[in-house]
């Protein structure tokens, strides 16, 4: 008999990619799925970054690289934090590694012990709580709603720590929510923090370039707490890299140290050619992506207006990433032919059959009365989705 060890056993399957592989499953069966489940620009990567990589593949970067990376795209990275986001950092202390997915591993198996508190303000990316959990630390959930624009209050973050915190983990601009920490309120926080210096604020900035209001502001940059931020940072959002699979870390140097040596013994460096199109992408003015950024917000525009069309529906206006997260409380407990609406999973799989549209239920992020919903697609796609989804909502009674 064949064992499969706990630690799996007990892990949660991601719910977006479960939604994902399900709506891709339909689709090969022939039915007429439009897919908002996924984090994924619906974009071309730009061609100045595709052709940084085939002169890469010409001059042979395809032999093993360090394992925290080239030293002249690490020079690159620090770069891009400084101009950007001003944040101070060395070559070594940056690690890049397969995706921000992977540096978000990287921190939780090197900094985190049995026993741990990480602080988790919901809703949250839906991988957070699960690296948590196999780095075998207690997940601390912080609630927030619609009402609060899925923000946690100072008072809030307060309660949460303890001398048992060791990381605190948010993303902003905010997957799943959009919701987007100005200044102001992370400079609040960061003097919460320094009442507690051993807990390292785990800052995932993924959807930095995709931010429709004021310039994205790094904790990092708060002086009082300079030497407990990890700033996580990647290609895939802002750029339209998912597929090459590049994230990176800015950390203190100790942590930095930590995550290579681990890295050295899971999966040493990253892609090479990948690299050097980081390289070029980091490197180019964030202007480059503006017209994606404008897109985007086009589409978030006409999408909340047809959400706000379907009665019992409740939308707030996200302010960056590519997400909508409409609380659907007021269709929880209704039914539709004897099939009742228990929770978020139960109208999910509704929504699916009876609209054919993919979505991602809230209670992965730690929202239970949500959905998340990508506009990542055509209008075309949006427009189509919303009117479907309108009608079956239509039919819960």
């Amino acid at each position: 008999m064949i064992q499969i060890s706990n630690r799996i056993l007990n892990m949660e399957e991601s719910a977006t990619l479960k939604m994902a592989n399900l709506a891709w499953k339909l689709k090969e069966e022939g039915k007429d799925i439009i897919s908002l489940s996924l984090g994924e620009p619906d974009f071309d990567t730009p061609e100045f970054i595709k052709n940084a990589a085939i002169e890469a593949i010409n001059n042979n970067y395809t032999h093993y690289p360090p394992v925290p990376g080239y030293k002249d795209v690490k020079e690159a990275i620090c770069k891009k934090f400084k101009r950007d986001n001003g944040l101070e950092f060395s070559p070594d202390q940056i690690v890049i590694s397969t995706g921000a997915k992977h540096s978000l591993m990287n921190l939780c198996l090197s900094i985190l012990n049995p026993g741990d508190e990480v602080v988790l303000p919901a809703p949250f990316w839906v991988s957070y709580e699960a690296m948590v959990k196999f780095a075998e630390a207690t997940p601390v959930i912080v609630n927030s709603n619609i009402e609060t624009d899925f923000k946690i209050s100072p008072k809030q973050l307060e309660d949460a720590l303890t001398d048992k915190t060791r990381m605190f983990i948010f993303s902003n601009p905010c997957n799943p929510s959009g919701s987007v920490y100005t200044k102001d309120e992370l400079i609040a926080f960061s003097d919460i923090f320094k009442k507690y210096p051993k807990c390292i604020v785990v800052s995932d900035e993924i959807y930095e370039l995709i931010n429709f209001g004021d310039k994205n502001f790094s904790i990092g940059t708060c002086e009082n707490i300079k030497n407990q931020v990890v700033t996580v940072n990647g290609v895939a959002k802002g750029f339209s890299m998912t597929g090459w699979r590049i994230g990176y870390i800015g950390a203190p140097l100790e942590i930095a140290q930590a995550c290579i040596k681990l890295q050295g013994q899971f999966t040493s460096g990253a892609n090479t050619i990948a690299q050097k199109a980081t390289a070029a992408a980091v490197l180019a003015d964030p202007s480059v992506v503006d017209e994606m950024k404008k897109i985007f917000l086009e589409r978030r525009n006409l999408f909340i207006k047809l959400l706000k069309e379907i009665p019992g529906l409740e939308v707030n206006n996200p302010a960056g990433a590519f997400y909508v997260f409409p609380d659907i409380s007021a269709f929880l407990g209704k039914e539709y032919n004897g099939q009742k609406m228990n929770n978020v999973d139960d109208i999910t799989m509704f929504i699916l059959e009876f609209a054919q549209v993919a979505t991602t239920p809230g209670d992965a992020f730690g929202c239970p009365n949500n959905l998340r919903l990508s506009y990542a697609n055509s209008n075309e796609q949006l427009k189509d989705a919303a009117l479907r989804m309108k009608k079956a909502f239509a039919l819960l009674k």
